[in-house]
């Protein structure tokens, strides 16, 4: 098996540029990691290598607001239908008429929308942790989804997304705590999964009583580095990133509920999907979990050709177990996306 290293790209499309991380060779079929909040490129860091060394072209992008990529200082700057635009736009400039997308958390939604409004691009679409037609259509459409059970409605009326509505109140509280240290905040976010969490509630629901994050502090809490998920190198990196930009951008891609859900109004054939999609859950994902709650229940209504599996993962599935992941993925492409598999002269 030949190894393949990482390598920096810069492309512009239109007036602005986009960072990305290449792995593969520039002939082999395109496959695109898309990351969330409040991530990099760099998240992909274990999964690139793999499938660079299968023959693909796997690429991952800087998304819109963060790392080297355009940063933008305005929150409608960041509905979906502008990040699903810059990435259609990176495929262009790729030279593909197709990939794979594959997405988590905020690039989940990014992964959905292509495929909703743009499935001549998609081989297929792969996402973790968040599935179709939940955060891409705004709270309002979570609402629905909540295990009251956990989350009665007297007490959470909002459940476990309160902490997207306080987004919506609070802007500036909540950017502020991440922005006071960046490096202290990802180093408390990013954590592995809790099996002792499992039916309760997230620790998101306090946000509002707390009147913040992390218990309502104006700084993130300076905890033990989970290396599990995340190195001293990798936390820097983001902080850095995190430091240079702030987090208005990345905040901001909770700020578009109406525009969001507006264009997923929009999808082309009734938001169904006929190509093959992979959801890959994680098991101890508090907030966004799928395995027990009915989060996952649109998803299963509009996929028509869907594979489900399940990582013992928390929310940072591809820090976190990234052989796991790369083991489901690569089974799932061999199997039901067989045509977009490199063929080795």
């Amino acid at each position: 098996m030949r190894t393949a290293s990482i390598t920096e790209h810069f492309v512009r499309t239109g007036t602005r540029e986009t960072f990305y991380l290449q792995c593969g060779p520039n002939d082999g079929p395109v496959i695109v990691f898309i990351h969330g909040w409040p991530e990099l490129a760099i998240s992909w860091r274990h999964i690139l290598p793999c499938f660079g060394a299968l023959g693909f072209r796997a690429i991952a992008p800087d998304m819109r607001g963060y790392g080297r990529s355009a940063i933008h200082r305005t929150h409608d700057a960041y509905t979906q239908e502008h990040i699903v635009a810059d990435m259609v736009a990176l495929l262009d400039a790729l030279g593909a008429e197709k990939a794979i997308w594959v997405g988590h958390d905020w690039g989940t939604a990014t992964v959905w929308g292509i495929a909703s409004h743009h499935p001549e691009r998609c081989h297929g679409v792969a996402n973790l942790c968040v599935p179709y037609r939940t955060i891409e259509r705004g709270v309002e459409a979570l609402l629905p989804l909540v295990d009251r059970a956990i989350y009665p409605d007297e007490k959470y009326p909002w459940g476990q997304w309160a902490y997207m509505r306080f987004y919506h109140e609070r802007f500036q509280r909540a950017t502020g705590v991440f922005e006071a240290d960046p490096y202290a905040a990802i180093k408390a976010l990013f954590r592995r999964g809790n099996p002792e969490a499992l039916g309760k509630p997230s620790s998101h629901v306090k946000v509002f009583d707390a009147g913040g994050w992390f218990g309502g502090v104006d700084r993130a809490p300076d905890l033990v580095r989970d290396e599990t998920v995340i190195s001293e190198e990798e936390l820097c990196a983001y902080a850095e990133s995190l430091s240079r930009n702030g987090f208005f951008g990345p905040d901001s891609y909770y700020m578009n509920d109406a525009a969001n859900f507006a264009y997923s109004e929009k999808s082309v054939n009734g938001g169904y999907l006929d190509m093959p999609v992979l959801f890959i859950a994680g098991r101890y994902d508090i907030t966004c979990e799928s395995v027990d709650s009915r989060l996952a229940d649109p998803m299963k209504a509009f996929c028509r050709d869907l594979t489900t599996d399940v990582v013992m993962s928390g929310h940072w599935m591809a820090q976190e177990k990234p052989v796991e992941v790369n083991a489901i993925l690569a089974q799932w492409l061999a199997t039901k996306v067989p045509q977009s598999w490199p063929i080795h002269h």
